[in-house]
C-alpha cells in the first residue's frame, strides 16, 4: 500500500485538497475534474481500454489499475491536476513546480505505457 490507499478515489483526492471527507459540497466538482484527468491519462494510453471514471466515492484506485508502480505516479498526477485547477497555489513558484512535476509525470506515464505495450506485443508472440 502506498502513502495513499487504493481505497476511494475522491475521499484520497478530497483529502490531499485539505476538504473535509465529510463536507459533499465539492464533490461534484472535484469528481468531474478527476474525470477530467482519467481522459487525459486515457488518451496518453494509460489505464483501461474503455477509458475510466469514477461516479461516487465508491470508485477505487486498484479499480483503475492493479499496477501498484504505475497507480502510485498516476495518483500523484491526478492529485497534483486537480490541485493546479481547484485550489491553484498563491505562489507562482509553487505553480510552475507543479506544473514541471506535472510534465515529467506526463512523460513517465507515457514511457511506462509504451512499456507495457512491448510487454504485451512479446507476450502475444
Amino acid at each position: 500500500m502506498g502513502l495513499i490507499d487504493n481505497g476511494s478515489i475522491l475521499m484520497s483526492i478530497k483529502k490531499l485538497l485539505n476538504v473535509d471527507p465529510e463536507e459533499q459540497a465539492f464533490d461534484t466538482d472535484i469528481g468531474m475534474l478527476i474525470n477530467g484527468e482519467f481522459m487525459t491519462l486515457h488518451q496518453l494510453g494509460i489505464g483501461p481500454d474503455e477509458g475510466f471514471s469514477i461516479s461516487d466515492a465508491d470508485t477505487k484506485w486498484t479499480d483503475f489499475s492493479k499496477d501498484k508502480t504505475l497507480l502510485e505516479a498516476v495518483k500523484e498526477f491526478v492529485f497534483l491536476r486537480v490541485r493546479l485547477i481547484f485550489d491553484p497555489p498563491a505562489s507562482s513558484v509553487v505553480a510552475d513546480k507543479y506544473a514541471e512535476k506535472i510534465n515529467e509525470l506526463e512523460w513517465r506515464l507515457n514511457i511506462q505505457a509504451e512499456r507495457n505495450t512491448d510487454i504485451g506485443d512479446a507476450d502475444a508472440t
